[in-house]
Formats: structure tokens, C-alpha cells, sequence
């Protein structure tokens, strides 16, 4: 019982690597060069950079600025606008021919917050790194593409708690860390793909499970949108539609007053998918490694200015938050990344050695006369 048991589990964890292998190793590999996403591209030169001016130099208003995004894009309208703590002098901002048009269609430039000059992010619109992100999250595949990756994450997770299983009974028979270097080549690599993939356990547990939440944000968004937001903008349901919004001036000032000790991260202008059509939404996050990866949206009438809601965080809004910076190592600096780096390159080995034994084990069989 206990080795048909055994051989269950072999199966388990046999079928569901090498289903997903593939896709894996395209995910480790373009996860790679993401994780010093920031690096590659002042490197690349991809990274916007702000002209000298005279320190102090004031900031022109939200207002200004949104007037001066949709002259550098004649017919685009506003959908949003970012703010980098890493460029205080500068927003980000995000245009399309509609506010609801597709993220993927939109275009993403920085305005110069001082003189609302725009100055080009090749990052943010098909340049390497856009590649490698688009490639990482959907394969160029939209929702259907990102489903397929969280299937497959799930089919990973499959592999590793199997794999586990079946390395508790293997590792009775030697000591911890053991590679038998006497051995062949087949067993010598059967010790390195256990001992890796034990060592690196945690760290792939923790980047699947991201990786799937983070795959399955599209509908963790629309799940937020049709609960917490049609409830927060439930008394607009049967208002007329908007035929002119408050200028956008005073939007941060407000925000900061309703959510107090936060600061703002991105303003979502009407009729985007974090707003409604009769608001503006700033999300605000807070100041701690951990909080400003968790959004409180505060919504305001486009056309009063009037505060209507603050939102509380659904759970699975906070899951979303936290995975994704979680996911490329985000958290800690410098060491995380090198952390985060090592430990990818090492599952590729896993990855790679996992092929190349069930190959052999496969070839075996063949040479085996009838």
C-alpha cells in the first residue's frame, strides 16, 4: 500500500512538472532581468530623466498638468495620473482615445511637474522591459493568457508539495544535503534537482502562490469593482451623465484631508476602471515598506468635489497589494534582489534537471529490449 501510495504521488509530481515546465522556465527566465527592472532600464536608458532647473521650483497644478498631457496627445483623454517617490518632479501619466479603453492601448509618458514638459518612458511602451513584463504576465495573450499562467502556477504548486512527499522517504536512506559523487551521472543529478529543490522550497512555494494571485488580478479587480466599488458609487446608479467635471486642481489636497497620514499613489479620472463615471479616485497608501503596497481609494464627485467614500480594503484587494511587489522581491532593497536572483537561477537548474531525468528515464525504457 505504502509504494502504490509512492508511486502515486510520483506520477502527481512527474505529470504536473512537466506539464508546466515550459512555461516555468519562460517565466523564470524573463522573471530574471525583471526583478532589476529599475537597473536595466537607466541602463538600457529607458528611464525618464527630468531636465535641471533650480532647486525649489514650483510645481505647476494638477489641472495644468492634465491640460498639458492631453496637448502632448492630441484626442487621447486622461485615464491617469502616478506619483514616484523616486521622482518627485515628475508625474506619471497614462492617456487612451477613451477612459475606458484597454491598459494595453494606452500610452504612459512623464510630465515634468514643474513645466509640464513630457518626457518619453520607452520602458512603459514596448521597449525591453515592456517585452519581458508582457511576456511574464499574459504572453501577449490578454486574460486568456494570464489564466493559462495561473494554471499553470497552480499545477507548480502541484509539483512542489509532491515533490516534497516523495522526498521525505528518499532523504531516510541518505544524510541531508548528500550527493553521491561515486554514482552516475543520472544519480548525481537526481541528489542535485532533490537538494535544490529542497533548499529553494520556501522561496517557490511563496513566488507561486504570488505569481498565481498576481495572474489573477484581472478578476480580482473586476471582483473589487462590481462588490466594494458599485457599493460606494451605488447612489450615482441613476444619476444623468457627466457633461463637465471640476477641474482636477485641488484633488490631492482633498484626498489627504478624507485619508489623513497617507499619501497619494494614483489618481484614476472618470470612467476608468478604478473610478466610475462621476469620479475622480485618488488611492492613497501609507508610509511603511508594508502599507504602501495597500490602496485606500478615495472617491470624489467629479463635479462637486465633494468627498463621497473612503474605501475600506477587501481582503483579496490586499492579497493583490502585497503579491506583486512580493513576487519580484520588492520588499528589501539590494539584498532581496540578489536573494531573489539566486534563488531564480536555481530553479531554472531544478527546472532543467527535472527534463533531463524523466528524458533519460524515458530513453532508458526504449533501449530496454522487448
Amino acid at each position: 500500500m505504502k509504494s502504490q501510495t509512492l508511486r502515486r504521488w510520483s506520477a502527481i509530481h512527474t505529470w504536473s512538472s512537466l506539464v508546466c515546465t515550459l512555461f516555468l522556465l519562460l517565466l523564470a527566465l524573463t522573471g530574471l532581468p525583471l526583478i532589476f527592472h529599475h537597473e536595466l532600464e537607466h541602463l538600457l536608458g529607458d528611464a525618464p530623466e527630468l531636465r535641471e532647473l533650480p532647486s525649489g521650483t514650483p510645481h505647476l497644478d494638477l489641472q495644468q498638468l492634465v491640460l498639458k498631457a492631453e496637448q502632448h496627445r492630441p484626442g487621447e483623454v486622461m485615464q491617469y495620473f502616478g506619483f514616484d517617490e523616486d521622482t518627485p518632479d515628475g508625474v506619471v501619466a497614462i492617456t487612451a482615445a477613451t477612459a475606458g479603453s484597454d491598459p494595453n492601448s494606452s500610452h504612459t509618458f512623464m510630465l515634468d511637474a514643474r513645466t509640464g514638459e513630457a518626457v518619453a518612458m520607452p520602458a512603459a511602451n514596448g521597449g525591453l522591459m515592456m517585452v519581458l513584463l508582457r511576456l511574464h504576465v499574459d504572453m501577449f495573450a490578454g486574460l486568456p493568457g494570464k489564466l493559462l499562467l495561473a494554471f499553470m502556477g497552480l499545477l507548480f504548486i502541484v509539483a512542489l508539495v509532491s515533490g516534497t512527499v516523495l522526498y521525505a522517504p528518499f532523504m531516510r536512506r541518505l544524510r541531508f544535503a548528500s550527493v553521491r559523487t561515486d554514482k552516475s551521472s543520472r544519480v548525481r543529478w537526481i541528489d542535485l534537482h532533490n537538494l535544490i529543490g529542497i533548499v529553494t522550497l520556501t522561496w517557490a512555494l511563496v513566488v507561486g502562490v504570488t505569481g498565481v494571485i498576481s495572474a489573477l488580478s484581472d478578476l480580482v479587480i473586476a471582483a473589487w469593482r462590481n462588490d466594494s466599488l458599485a457599493a460606494m458609487v451605488a447612489p450615482y446608479r441613476e444619476a444623468a451623465p457627466l457633461t463637465e467635471r471640476a477641474p482636477a486642481t485641488q484633488l490631492l489636497s482633498i484626498a489627504q484631508q478624507a485619508a489623513p497620514g497617507m499619501r497619494p499613489d494614483f489618481i484614476a479620472f472618470p470612467g476608468t476602471r478604478f473610478s466610475s463615471e462621476h469620479h475622480y479616485a485618488v488611492f492613497m497608501n501609507g508610509a511603511t515598506p508594508l502599507t504602501s503596497h495597500l490602496f485606500t481609494p478615495v472617491l470624489i464627485d467629479a463635479r462637486t468635489l465633494q468627498v463621497t467614500a473612503v474605501g475600506e480594503r477587501p481582503w483579496y484587494m490586499d492579497a493583490m497589494g502585497l503579491s506583486q511587489p512580493l513576487h519580484f522581491g520588492d520588499y528589501g532593497g539590494r539584498p532581496m534582489q540578489i536573494l531573489w536572483a539566486a534563488l531564480d537561477l536555481l530553479t531554472i537548474v531544478v527546472l532543467l534537471s527535472g527534463l533531463y531525468l524523466w528524458w533519460g528515464k524515458q530513453r532508458k525504457r526504449r533501449e530496454v529490449p522487448a
